[in-house]
């Protein structure tokens, strides 16, 4: 407990120091751009008054300085206008623009948004206006902060990404080991159970009760199987996907209700697919039990497979309560769950085994509100 508050304390303390330091980056930039905003300012003062000169000089004025002043403008856009918007100069401004009435016009009107004009008054009452743009360092400058806010929250989207793979990581590893303990657990009184259906066979009992028991004694072993596999890689072999499916689905046939009517319609010949039986087993199971509790413990159930020139398809159709389709790709998120008991893992495990362990795809292929769902399994065929 104490090492977790610890590294959680470090953390808050190390995210503090990078927006501080973040921010009086920020500052600073504001700071530099607002001194370097007003020092073009001062410059457009000095070119107005070099103008003003121009203008009003006469044969005697020594005109070197003024000329000089308006020469050493090499960045910053200027247009200079009287009687309105007529313009009669500008300065650093493409001739493009400058050709086209129209352009040139638009291009003044922006000069106006950008500074506050200055007026040059070189004669009593007779005013020429100067209308100055930033310069390209200064727009580049603009644009500093907010490339700079966009690094820091994409860098801040990184660690918090880091942490939350970290976490689910973590986690992930407890839910594995808690996984693998389960099945050692199970697996002390399944013994036991073993050899008592050894004893249960030399009695004088119906054999047919030992066959039921000896059924459920393998299908425990079969579970803490299927638990002893988590975060582990499962081995694939090549299975005749048709038994298999066919094995698991008539297993949970005769553990029913007879209210529930199972049907199938599956090819004669083997299919072969590389799989792992026991998750294979699984992931039926999972999506069988979810097809009966959208049933609510009534209605028909249809186990279809099919297959094309690569791949073979489970379909697995109830006749529920149906999927709404905004929750089509929710309903595998873990923790998702619309009854109100239930962890909501069955379906994102499935998921899981399906797409991660077997390199298939499952996805809802069909389903209507009050009428019913078909979860759709894909997997690579195996070539003989």
């Amino acid at each position: 407990m104490f090492f977790s508050e610890r590294r959680n304390t470090t953390r808050w303390i190390i995210i503090s120091i990078s927006f501080l330091i973040i921010s009086l980056i920020l500052w600073n930039t504001y700071t530099f751009f607002q001194v370097f905003k007003n020092e073009e300012r001062i410059k457009m003062n000095l070119v107005a008054n070099a103008q003003k000169t121009l203008v009003s000089a006469d044969e005697n004025t020594d005109l070197n300085l003024t000329v000089e002043i308006l020469n050493n403008n090499h960045s910053i856009p200027v247009m200079l206008t009287m009687y309105g918007d007529k313009i009669i100069g500008s300065v650093n401004v493409p001739e493009k623009i400058m050709a086209d009435e129209k352009k040139s016009l638009q291009y003044l009107n922006n000069l106006k948004h950008e500074n506050d004009p200055i007026n040059i008054e070189y004669a009593p009452g007779k005013f020429q206006t100067l209308y100055y743009g930033n310069s390209e360092l200064l727009n580049k400058l603009k644009y500093y902060p907010i490339a700079l806010l966009l690094i820091f929250f994409l860098f801040g989207a990184l660690i918090y990404n880091f942490y939350r793979s970290t976490k689910m990581a973590t986690q992930n590893k407890l839910w594995a080991g808690m996984a693998k303990e389960t099945a050692h657990q199970i697996g002390t009184p399944l013994s036991s159970l073993i050899g008592w259906v050894e004893i249960l066979r030399t009695e004088e009992i119906d054999p047919s009760i030992t066959v039921e028991i000896e059924k459920d004694v393998d299908r425990l072993q079969t579970i803490a199987d299927r638990f002893s596999k988590i975060g582990s890689i499962p081995v694939l072999e090549a299975h005749n996907i048709v038994s298999e499916t066919l094995n698991t689905y008539e297993y949970l046939q005769s553990r029913f209700s007879k209210q529930v009517t199972f049907s199938y319609n599956v090819p004669e010949e083997p299919i072969f697919a590389m799989i792992n039986p026991t998750l294979h087993s699984w992931t039926i199971e999972n999506l069988i039990k979810n097809a009966i509790d959208a049933m609510r413990g009534k209605g028909s159930l249809e186990l279809q497979i099919e297959q094309d020139a690569h791949h073979v398809k489970i379909n697995i159709k109830d006749s529920g309560t149906g999927i709404p389709k905004k929750q089509f790709k929710s309903i595998f998120e873990p923790g998702f769950t619309t009854k109100k008991r239930g962890w909501g893992l069955g379906l994102s495990l499935t998921k899981r085994i399906v797409e991660e362990y077997h390199n298939g795809k499952i996805k809802i292929l069909h389903s209507e509100v009050g009428k019913g769902t078909t979860f759709q399994i894909q997997y690579n065929k195996k070539e003989q």
